[in-house]
C-alpha cells in the first residue's frame, strides 16, 4: 500500500499504527521486523506519492534511528533542524524534488554511517566536517548538477568548500611523508656506515701495505705510551712522598 497526499505531522501520529510485521530500508538494506518492531525505532516512507515539505514535527523525533524518505515527491529546503536527530545513523532523501544547499547542521548527525541525497535539485557546497568526510562516495550526490565540493570532481570557487579532498588524502600524504624521512634516515645511516668503513680501510690498509706509515704509527704510539707512563710515575712519586712527610 502506497502512502499519498502531503507530508505533514498527520502522518507522523498516523505512523505510530504499526502491521505484524514490516518491510523497512536502513542504509540501503531490506530488513523485516516483527516480534521486535515496537522496539525498532525507524521510518521508511519510502517509494509512495507523498509532496509537500518535510514537516517540522518529524525533527523531533529525537530517537530517530533510521530516516527513508527516498523516492517521493517532496520538495523545499531540507530543514535546518535535520541535525537535532543526533541518534540518525541512516538518511536516505534521494529521488525527490529537494532543492537548495544541504544545511550545514548534518555534520551534527556524528552517528551517520549511510546518506543517499542523489536526484535531487541540491545545490552549492557539499558541508565539510565530521562524519562528512567519510562519505566518499560521489553517487550519493549524484543528480544535483549544482552541487560541488568533495567528493565531487567539480569544484568549488571558494577552495575552503574543496579541504575534503585533503582531508582525506592527509593520511596518504602523511605516509608518503613518513616514507621520505624513513629513506632518508636510512640513507644517512648507510652513509655513515660506508663512510667509517672508507677511513677504517684507509687507515688500516695504510698500515698494513706501508711499511713506512707502520713504523711511524707505532713510534708514535711508543711516545705517546711514554709521556702517558712518565706522567703517571710522576704523579705516584709524589703521591707517595707526600703520604711519608705526613
Amino acid at each position: 500500500m502506497k502512502v499519498s497526499g502531503e507530508m505533514n505531522g498527520t502522518i507522523l501520529k498516523n505512523y505510530t499504527r504499526y502491521n505484524e510485521k514490516m518491510q523497512v530500508t536502513i542504509k540501503g538494506i531490506y530488513i523485516e521486523y516483527a516480534i521486535l518492531l515496537p522496539l525498532v525505532i525507524v521510518m521508511d516512507l519510502s517509494n509512495n506519492n507523498l509532496s509537500g515539505m518535510i514537516p517540522e514535527e518529524l525533527t523531533n523525533l529525537f530517537g530517530l534511528v533510521s530516516l527513508n524518505l527516498s523516492e517521493n515527491h517532496l520538495t523545499g529546503e531540507i530543514t535546518e533542524k535535520i541535525g537535532t536527530l543526533q541518534q540518525l545513523e541512516s538518511l536516505d532523501l534521494s529521488r525527490n524534488n529537494f532543492f537548495g544547499g544541504i544545511p550545514s547542521s548534518i555534520i551534527d548527525l556524528t552517528f551517520l554511517s549511510y546518506l543517499n541525497l542523489s536526484y535531487n535539485n541540491l545545490s552549492g557546497s557539499i558541508p565539510i566536517g565530521n562524519q562528512l568526510q567519510t562519505f566518499i562516495d560521489p553517487s550519493i550526490y549524484v543528480g544535483n548538477p549544482d552541487l560541488c565540493g568533495f567528493p565531487l570532481s567539480q569544484k568549488c570557487k571558494d577552495a575552503k568548500t574543496n579541504q575534503g579532498l585533503n582531508a582525506v588524502g592527509g593520511d596518504e600524504q602523511n605516509d608518503n611523508t613518513m616514507d621520505e624521512e624513513g629513506s632518508e634516515i636510512k640513507w644517512l645511516y648507510m652513509s655513515m656506515g660506508l663512510g667509517f668503513a672508507v677511513g677504517f680501510w684507509i687507515v688500516f690498509g695504510s698500515l698494513l701495505f706501508d711499511r713506512k706509515w707502520r713504523e711511524a704509527y707505532f713510534q708514535h704510539i711508543d711516545q705517546v705510551f711514554n709521556v702517558v707512563y712518565m706522567a703517571l710515575a710522576t704523579i705516584f712519586t709524589k703521591f707517595k712522598v707526600h703520604n711519608i712527610t705526613t
